[in-house]
């Protein structure tokens, strides 16, 4: 996605779109949250910095180049950028980095772990193998920035200790629908937790999910 294949009216329409569904969804609140798209020559459609996702518009959208600098629009850019452009170096084919909150995905953030095992056949298509949580680090954190550079590298949806999720998509939908699953797989392997042990899918059938994941043409591109 972008406005070489999208027109920049309906781009801007979809971010708006798509950051009003994270706060219908319950994914942010407060100015939590941000959506960026991938331009041509090297620049970003973002969300601004200080303004509730339901009460984004039009006007709340800004261009950046990829260091941050303000192109378009009379807003700032949001403070934990650098995290999209970081997603962005280590992945070219990636259009869309959506960064939210979804409380109970969130909650195992907080605690350091992972989703883990995954151990539906739908997650492994979808996602991989892992979703992974990096450890805590604060905004603009240099080492911090590094490994969500690599884990953006080998990962379509990841955890941030103490700062929610992080997805990514080649477009908009595909972005949204990662963070989806994401908070929903959250609240199945909680669920599965308080009843007994969560079972993990055998060995060679992941391999076989993820054969059919690369067939899809999802994942990272080498």
């Amino acid at each position: 996605m972008s406005e070489g294949f999208v027109p920049l009216p309906k781009l801007r329409a979809d971010v708006v779109g798509t950051s009003r569904r994270l706060h219908e969804n319950g994914w942010v609140a407060n100015h939590d949250g941000n959506v960026s798209v991938r331009l041509k020559g090297g620049r970003f459609l973002i969300t601004c910095t200080a303004v509730s996702k339901r009460d984004i518009d039009d006007a709340s959208l800004l261009v950046v180049d990829a260091q941050g600098k303000v192109l378009e629009g009379r807003r700032k850019p949001f403070g934990e950028l650098e995290l999209h452009l970081a997603t962005y170096r280590a992945r070219p084919e990636a259009q869309v980095v959506i960064h939210a909150h979804p409380p109970v995905a969130t909650a195992f953030g907080l605690v350091g772990q992972e989703l883990s095992p995954i151990a539906l056949p739908e997650m492994v298509v979808s996602l991989g193998e892992r979703v992974p949580t990096l450890p805590r680090a604060m905004p603009k954190d240099p080492e911090g920035l590094k490994r969500v550079e690599a884990a953006a590298a080998e990962y379509d949806a990841f955890l941030l200790a103490g700062n929610g999720a992080l997805t990514l998509g080649e477009d908009l939908t595909q972005a949204l629908l990662r963070m989806e699953l994401v908070e929903h797989y959250a609240k199945i392997l909680m669920a599965a937790r308080s009843l007994g042990t969560v079972q993990p899918l055998e060995p060679g059938d992941v391999q076989k999910l993820l054969e059919a994941r690369k067939k899809a043409g999802l994942g990272p591109r080498r």
